[in-house]
């Protein structure tokens, strides 16, 4: 009885221990399930607010089981039209061969990815997705999860990137300065298109040390004030001027350094940019070279007018002693060296007025050659006898318009500065031909301009010049030669000669080799004048003719005056153009001829001319000065019918300009001339 008990008490005791058990298994699972029931709300709450596309397809058939809201919008679709569909019969993957093969591939390796996949929406928008696909086991059923990531925004930030760094790469190969990447450790980084033509040696490949790489000769250290190495110690923009070997010769660089910085503000690495300023330093030379003889020309025009109207003063009363004196006298002898001083100087200013450009000329067409040869015979007699004086002429040469007195001027000057640079036995070569010049050649050639030409070349054998001498060649007083050996005039009225008639001069020299002048000036078409005049021997006179002399310089009015009356002529003077035109209103008679200074206060000749005219239509004007006025002459060639004389005048040179004037009467007026028509 007693054991009975005992079983059915044990028995119990099992029997609540396995209903224990299965409470805690029956909680345990159901704690399961509702882990999994939370799971599964937690994935498709994922699955729904993803912001990624995710479809998932059956592993066997490859039908799609389920689409997230976020695919359907992006491509378009219905949950009803993608559900139980094979992948490949979606539009949206249109390659059905190559989605049924990447469908073989996901169950064959479990996994797949494109990083960039094009498809189209059901409305036609193109776009570009990353696709990434994966095996899983749901419920021992095999799926397969796809996840679409939309990358269109950034593939077209990327193709907006690259397009922009294409651009910029462009651009900077593109400029004219050639562009360098420097890193803290000096290596080159980066360079442009300029750069590497320029540097050919560099190879940023193998990031070299840029002292060591962009001149010839091999540097151990950082160059002297390397503007990229201070940028990288201190952050800010440095700049030098460097002189770098090229296989064609030195050129001059222009380097600029800028420092880059990353976004903490870090210097990462210097921006060098190399600009080749060789051509604008030889360009600003030229330019300041060309500022400062313009600049002389100004000073010599102005010193000259005031001497030719001292010397006009000088030479009048000098030829008017000479014919109150007998020549027996001891006095006649010294006023003829007072004459003789006063015309070398004359010749002074007549070589300032050529460098300035303000000489007075009457260009005309003359054929060069025959000019030349007339030349020869003045020549010759100037350079000693054991110099070989060569006169090559050339073939087929157009007429030039030009004053053949400065012809003269220039191949006297040429060849005594020839013969002065040749010691003992030399040759002098004077040579001419025709000569044209393209575009392409004045490019290159800033001096010239297009065109046909002829060429007047003076050739020397004689010591050539250093640098130094040909940068101050021809500057007026600059001289080689000891003093008072020389003016230092010669050159630089060939200089000022040459820019006057619009053409061009190149030196070409060699210390040892001697030297060659070669003048380039314009052709013109027509027949070429015989340009010799024969001489006026007799002084000419006149007949008690009226003249009105008009004159600010007193002394030269003074002069003018008496030559003028000792000529037989009747003259009035007036030293101011309010005076001259009182004076003509006044006097009774007729006045033949007005003769006036061209540069006056008040109103300059050329004005005076036009209001005298108004009272009288037949009157004729002369002008003179000591130097070229726009009001007469445009470049110092005279306006056609304009009657002029040069300061300083001889006695006999006055008489025989009036005598031309008044001796052919109205002859100004009655051909048309320049004063007339400008009424």
């Amino acid at each position: 009885m007693e054991t009975k008990l005992l079983f059915e008490i044990r028995r119990d005791a099992d029997r609540k221990r396995r209903i224990l058990l299965l409470e805690e298994k029956l909680q345990e699972e159901k704690s399961i399930v509702e882990a999994l029931q939370d799971s599964e709300k937690q994935y498709r709450r994922l699955f729904e607010s993803a912001k990624d596309g995710i479809l998932i397809l059956n592993a066997d058939t490859g039908k799609v089981v389920d689409a997230n809201p976020f695919l359907l919008d992006l491509l378009g679709y219905s949950y009803d039209t993608v559900y139980g569909k094979h992948i490949w019969e979606l539009g949206v993957f249109k390659d059905i061969a190559a989605s049924k093969d990447a469908f073989r591939t996901l169950q064959d390796n479990q996994y797949i990815r494109y990083e960039d996949l094009p498809l189209v929406t059901i409305k036609g928008k193109r776009i570009a997705v990353e696709f990434v696909s994966n095996v899983y086991l749901v419920d021992n059923n095999k799926v397969i999860q796809c996840n679409i990531r939309d990358i269109t925004a950034r593939k077209g930030a990327e193709r907006a990137l690259g397009e922009n760094e294409a651009k910029m790469k462009s651009i900077l190969d593109n400029i004219g300065i050639g562009v360098a990447l420097i890193s803290p450790r000096m290596e080159i980084l980066e360079v442009n298109m300029r750069m590497r033509e320029w540097f050919p040696a560099i190879d940023t490949g193998k990031r070299p040390i840029c002292y060591r790489t962009l001149k010839k000769l091999p540097e151990k250290d950082v160059c002297d004030n390397c503007p990229s190495a201070k940028t990288l110690k201190d952050g800010a923009v440095h700049e030098i001027t460097m002189q770098i070997p090229h296989a064609n010769g030195m050129r001059t660089y222009r380097i600029v350094s800028s420092p880059m910085r990353n976004a903490s503000g870090e210097i990462t690495a210097a921006v060098e940019m190399f600009e080749d300023i060789t051509e604008k330093l030889s360009l600003e030379s030229q330019l300041q070279q060309a500022q400062k003889m313009e600049s002389l020309g100004r000073l010599a025009g102005g010193v000259a007018h005031d001497y030719n109207n001292m010397l006009s003063v000088i030479i009048g009363y000098a030829e008017l002693a000479l014919n109150k004196v007998d020549s027996s006298e001891s006095i006649h002898d010294d006023l003829q060296e007072i004459l003789k001083a006063a015309q070398r100087s004359k010749d002074i200013t007549r070589q300032l007025l050529a460098f300035a450009r303000k000489q007075i000329i009457v260009p005309r067409l003359i054929d060069l050659n025959d000019t030349i040869e007339g030349l020869l015979k003045m020549l010759r007699p100037l350079v000693s006898e054991n110099m070989d004086l060569a006169w090559l002429p050339g073939k087929g040469l157009r007429p030039i318009m030009m004053d053949p007195s400065q012809l003269d001027q220039i191949l006297t000057n040429l060849c005594v500065n020839a013969q002065d640079a040749i010691t003992d036995v030399g040759k002098i070569t004077i040579k001419t031909e025709k000569v044209t010049f393209d575009k392409t050649y004045c490019n290159d050639h800033e001096v010239f301009t297009p065109g046909d030409f002829v060429l007047l070349a003076v050739s020397d054998n004689g010591s050539g010049m250093d640098k130094e001498i040909k940068d101050n060649l021809f500057e007026p007083f600059f001289t080689t030669k000891e003093v008072g050996q020389g003016t230092g005039l010669g050159l630089s009225t060939v200089y000022g000669i040459v820019k006057q008639n619009e053409g061009f001069i190149k030196v070409l020299s060699e210390l040892g080799k001697g030297t060659t002048f070669k003048i380039y000036l314009k052709y013109y078409e027509g027949e070429a004048i015989d340009v010799r005049e024969e001489p006026t021997a007799k002084m000419m006179t006149g007949h008690g003719e009226t003249i009105l002399v008009v004159e600010d310089e007193i002394g030269v009015l003074k002069s003018t005056r008496t030559i003028l009356k000792m000529l037989g002529y009747e003259v009035l003077t007036a030293s101011t153009t309010s005076e001259a035109m009182q004076l003509a209103k006044a006097h009774v008679g007729e006045i033949r001829l007005v003769i006036t200074d061209v540069v006056m206060p008040q109103m300059n000749g050329r004005e005076l001319a036009e209001h005298m005219i108004s009272l009288e239509p037949n009157l004729n004007i002369l002008f003179m000065s000591g130097y070229t006025s726009n009001e007469i002459a445009h470049l110092g060639i005279l306006d056609k019918g304009v009657c002029f004389i040069e300061k300083p005048f001889s006695m006999k040179g006055l008489a025989t300009k009036v005598h031309e004037i008044i001796g052919q009467k109205f002859k100004n007026h009655n051909d048309g001339g320049q004063i007339r028509r400008i009424k």
